[in-house]
């Protein structure tokens, strides 16, 4: 599995420009088997309540099929993150991963909002954690802020997800979960973490870039610096085979100690 993750400054309010730019990354990785983009890549971020309801779309809506031609022209997976309409009129923060025959093979909704940010323009997914698989690997979803919570990689990883890719809006001065978290939760997990943020500035926000892709043996198999970049790294199975090897948090835990946990 080859796996391309696209980090580069937001570029607000502008659905056609961003298009155009991923037209041009996705014939750069067409040798990956996905694209990973940033959290909201199609409208940016932090862009406000009411542009998020004027731009958001449907999961079939016109983003998604022009994504899913291009997807299909280059022999690509894509992965974007947009904000979802949904049929009740609810607003989501989403990614929806598009196969590189063209078909949308999973829509997930952010479960853990983060801060009046997200909010403010937002309703939290539901319980969604879906397992899809792509070219005979496993994968799980999450977005940004759901990676912070240790449950949502666990149960993924109990789900069998060899692979989880984290499209995000991560900013100064949260430097840490990009350096340390995304290692944890791979190594922790026997899996993989494949994370894509932005770089550069969107009003007082400073992303921080270092997106990666960690192994399950906590390494980091690609990883990106402050600047725009595309970075792209092979994944090996024999990989996840030692790390369960060599750990065994999965087998080893004791799920009839952990009930107090859903009582709070």
């Amino acid at each position: 599995m080859r796996v391309a993750l696209y980090q580069c400054p937001p570029l607000p309010l502008d659905v056609a420009g961003n298009l155009k730019r991923l037209h041009s990354v996705a014939h750069e990785a067409c040798d990956a088997d996905v694209l990973v983009l940033p959290e909201m890549f199609l409208t940016g971020y932090n862009i406000g309540a009411e542009a998020v309801g004027a731009l958001a779309e449907a999961q079939d809506g016109q983003s998604a099929q022009t994504i899913a031609e291009l997807a299909r022209n280059t022999g690509l997976a894509i992965l974007y993150g947009y904000p979802e309409r949904a049929e009740d009129g609810q607003i989501y923060n989403a990614v929806q991963l598009i196969d590189a025959n063209g078909q949308r093979l999973c829509n997930y909704r952010k479960t853990h909002l983060f801060g009046d940010l997200d909010h403010s323009m937002f309703s939290p997914g539901g319980d969604e954690f879906s397992v899809v698989e792509l070219n005979g690997w496993k994968l799980g979803f999450l977005i940004c802020y759901d990676l912070e919570f240790p449950e949502n990689t666990r149960r993924l990883a109990l789900a069998g997800a060899e692979l989880i890719l984290v499209p995000t809006a991560n900013m100064v001065p949260f430097d840490f979960v990009a350096d340390v978290t995304v290692r944890a939760r791979a190594f922790e997990n026997q899996c993989y973490v494949a994370y894509a943020n932005y770089c550069g500035h969107e009003d007082q926000i400073h992303y921080c870039g270092q997106s990666s892709i960690a192994a399950p043996d906590g390494q980091r198999v690609a990883l990106a610096g402050l600047d725009e970049a595309l970075i792209v790294a092979t994944l090996d199975r024999q990989v996840i085979h030692a790390a369960q090897a060599a750990n065994h948090y999965l087998a080893d835990r004791r799920p009839e100690l952990y009930a107090a946990l859903h009582k709070h």
